[in-house]
């Protein structure tokens, strides 16, 4: 656990953010719910397909790329030419053009799994997340849970990205921001920041929005 004396002051900055930012970041994790409850399979594989372009490129470019797809009728119909040359300027472009199509034959319109249904087949989201590391090109554990938090499953998982890496290791959760991820450290690092959520009182949902927008300047997803 974090020693909250030894970080007091740096957490008391963290607290005097989240004071300031607690409606706003309430509100955009409202914002996720509405996507799961009010909008159909494919606002929710615009979700997914975003969360699979994100890896190494700057989220905002993410989203504006995967939308104009979408409003081009490209993400759900587009080849794999025609999704490679839409991506423009994500980095990895081939390959995440390639997540998209097999992850569309996974999640066809009106076939075998239903993406707005996928949650409710699970014993628990920890189930849930790793079939989709498993079943999904592409993802990994942070991709998976970033997904899941951006249709409103967001309470129980964390997004482990750079961002969050770094302010974990500043406050003093984590001793060094390790080079590669895998399964087991991943959920050591996870269960860490549940466990400092706790101590400081504030929700791991709210927290992982927090620590992204100290770092970025924006709540965005």
């Amino acid at each position: 656990m974090a020693d909250i004396k030894k970080n007091k002051h740096t957490i008391g900055q963290l607290k005097t953010i989240y004071r300031i930012k607690k409606e706003e970041i309430a509100l955009r994790l409202i914002e996720f719910k509405k996507i799961w409850s009010d909008r159909n399979d494919e606002a929710i594989f615009t979700e997914l397909a975003f969360c699979l372009l994100t890896p190494q490129s700057k989220a905002k470019l993410c989203w504006d790329t995967v939308v104009q797809l979408r409003e081009q009728n490209l993400l759900m119909k587009g080849s794999s030419e025609q999704i490679t040359e839409g991506l423009g300027r994500i980095r990895f472009k081939n390959k995440k053009a390639q997540y998209i199509i097999k992850a569309r034959r996974l999640f066809p319109n009106y076939g075998r799994v239903s993406l707005k249904s996928l949650p409710g087949k699970f014993s628990d989201i920890y189930a849930c997340r790793d079939w989709l590391v498993q079943n999904v090109d592409g993802f990994g554990y942070k991709e998976a849970s970033h997904f899941l938090r951006n249709i409103g499953f967001g309470e129980k998982i964390a997004i482990l990205d750079r961002h969050i890496l770094k302010n974990l290791n500043r406050l003093g959760v984590i001793k060094e921001i390790p080079k590669s991820l895998s399964k087991a450290k991943y959920l050591q690092i996870e269960k860490k920041m549940i466990e400092f959520s706790k101590q400081i009182d504030i929700p791991l949902s709210h927290l992982d929005l927090l620590l992204w927008y100290k770092e970025t300047g924006e709540i965005f997803k």
